[in-house]
């Protein structure tokens, strides 16, 4: 199973986000639950740096990832992070409604 946790700061801005794990939905390379968990997660991080300007403090290793906003930004640039992290969630929990028995979010 895949296991997504955000975390969030008293506000409930996102301060950071991992996944890990395999879903184990269907043989390695033809896995479309971690496919789509993959390109939501690293898509999302690669949006951020090349539409707000913002580089997270990321890990990335065989099945885990995890990202975290290390400084305070503009407001402006703030609220892009937010808005692009924001829509990662969205994109997970359509997966999770479909997959939820290889996937589960944790949104703290």
């Amino acid at each position: 199973m895949i296991r997504v946790t955000i975390r969030r700061k008293s506000n409930r801005l996102i301060e950071s986000f991992s996944v890990k794990g395999h879903a184990n939905f269907a043989p390695h390379g033809q896995d479309t639950v971690c496919a789509g968990v993959s390109a939501v997660t690293v898509g999302a991080v690669n949006a951020i740096e090349k539409l707000a300007g913002v580089q997270l403090k990321c890990k990335m290793k065989d099945g885990f990832l995890s990202g975290q906003v290390t400084s305070e930004y503009p407001p402006v640039i703030e609220a892009q992070v937010q808005l692009l992290l924001e829509s990662m969630i969205v994109s997970l929990q359509t997966i999770e409604d479909s997959y939820g028995k290889y996937l589960q979010i944790e949104d703290q």
